[in-house]
């Protein structure tokens, strides 16, 4: 019988039996490995032994081959060469399920290295843009401080503007009194032209300064904008 012949590593049968154990072993740990993947999680001891179980087998399925062509029964010799061929495949995928594993691991792995570089990169050169953030913040408030300082000296222009006004409609109303009472006592026309002439340019001064001030402002708000 199959089961009497031995090997370096005991009989056919045992052989089988200890690589049947092992590869569900190997087994369980690739479904361990790959609930870890999904949730995240790494378990390289687990891999380590997943691997050690398969080269184990490996070494195993060797010795079931060089005891099944030692069965001098050829029915025999051919169910334990199919059992042999079979733990032999069944390595090989579980095998090839770890290497995939493994190498979305090292996937992963690389990833997440190159994720914390670039949030490396990004936090130094946002404190670069925050510098300048802040820079732009400082000039904006100072344009608006002078913004506003030159509100308040065109709001102080007007009033002055509009008291000259005032004042020069009581002179303006005080002058013309006094060239009735010149013309009664019979001041000359050259006077009176000279007067006139004075008050004319006391008015444009007045507008000239107001228009000067009202464009100032235009200009300044737009260049503020």
């Amino acid at each position: 019988m199959a089961s009497g012949i031995v090997g370096g590593g005991g009989s056919l049968s045992d052989v089988y039996s200890s690589a049947k154990r092992i590869l569900l072993k190997a087994r369980d740990g690739i479904e361990r490995l790959e609930r870890f993947e999904s949730s995240s999680m790494d378990s390289p001891d687990l891999a380590s032994s997943v691997k050690r179980d398969i080269t184990e087998v490996r070494s195993l399925c060797s010795n079931m081959d060089a005891l099944w062509r030692s069965i001098p029964v050829k029915s025999q010799r051919d169910l334990w060469r199919r059992k042999t061929e079979q733990v032999g495949e069944e390595a090989e995928y579980l095998n090839q399920s770890l290497e995939k594993y493994m190498s979305r691991n090292q996937r992963k792995m690389l990833e997440a290295k190159e994720r914390a570089d670039l949030l490396g990169r990004a936090s130094g050169e946002g404190a670069h843009i925050l510098q300048i953030f802040d820079e732009e913040a400082q000039a904006m408030n100072s344009v608006k401080n002078s913004k506003r300082m030159l509100e308040e000296s065109f709001s102080s222009g007007v009033a002055i503007l509009s008291k000259y006004a005032e004042q020069r409609d009581r002179l303006k109303s005080a002058q013309r009194k006094a060239l009735d009472v010149l013309n009664t006592v019979g001041l000359s026309n050259s006077v009176l032209r000279l007067i006139e002439r004075r008050n004319r340019v006391d008015t444009w001064i007045k507008y000239a300064g107001m228009i000067a001030t009202l464009v100032i402002l235009y200009l300044f708000i737009r260049w503020t904008r």
